[in-house]
C-alpha cells in the first residue's frame, strides 16, 4: 500500500467523516502543533547560531513573534465580524488562526510578564512539554473520525 493510497483515504475520511466545523478545528489544530513545533526549532537555532535564521529588528528593537500571531488573529477576526460564511469555515482561516494563537502562546511569559524571559530555564521545558503534549492531543483528538475511517478501509484493502 503506497503513499499515494494513503493520502486518498486520508482525504476521503476527512471530507466524508467531518462537517465543516469539525474541519475547521482540525486544521486549527494542525497549525497550531506544527506552528509551535516550527516556532520552537527556529527559536533554538537562533540561540545556537546555527541554520539560517536570525531575529527580526526594526529599528534596533527585536520584532517578538507574538506581534506576527496577534496580525493573524486581527485578520481572522475580521474574517469572523465581517467574511461570509465561505470564509469563515475556509482552510486558509482555520490555518491563519492556528498558527496565530501558537505564535502568542509561545511567547506567553513575555506577554504575562512584560519582560523578555523568554530563555529562562526555570519551566521552559515543562512549559515546552505541556504545550507540545497538549497540541498533539487536541489535533488527535479532533482527527479521531478521520483516524478511525481510514483505519476501517486499510484494513480491508
Amino acid at each position: 500500500m503506497g503513499p499515494r493510497i494513503v493520502a486518498a483515504e486520508f482525504r476521503d475520511a476527512f471530507v466524508t467523516e467531518l462537517d465543516a466545523g469539525q474541519q475547521s478545528a482540525l486544521i486549527s489544530w494542525m497549525s497550531f502543533t506544527a506552528t509551535f513545533g516550527g516556532v520552537r526549532g527556529v527559536t533554538h537555532a537562533i540561540r545556537a547560531g546555527k541554520g539560517p535564521f536570525k531575529n527580526l529588528s526594526l529599528g534596533g528593537e527585536h520584532l517578538h513573534h507574538y506581534m506576527w500571531g496577534i496580525g493573524l488573529l486581527t485578520g481572522v477576526g475580521a474574517v469572523a465580524v465581517r467574511g461570509t460564511e465561505g470564509l469563515r469555515r475556509h482552510p486558509v482561516t482555520a490555518l491563519a488562526y492556528g498558527a496565530g494563537l501558537a505564535l502568542i502562546t509561545d511567547e506567553f511569559a513575555l506577554l504575562l510578564d512584560l519582560e523578555d524571559v523568554y530563555w529562562a530555564k526555570q519551566g521552559r521545558i515543562s512549559v515546552d512539554l505541556a504545550i507540545g503534549a497538549s497540541s498533539l492531543a487536541g489535533t488527535y483528538f479532533a482527527a479521531l473520525p478521520v483516524l478511525r475511517k481510514v483505519a476501517r478501509r486499510l484494513r480491508r484493502l
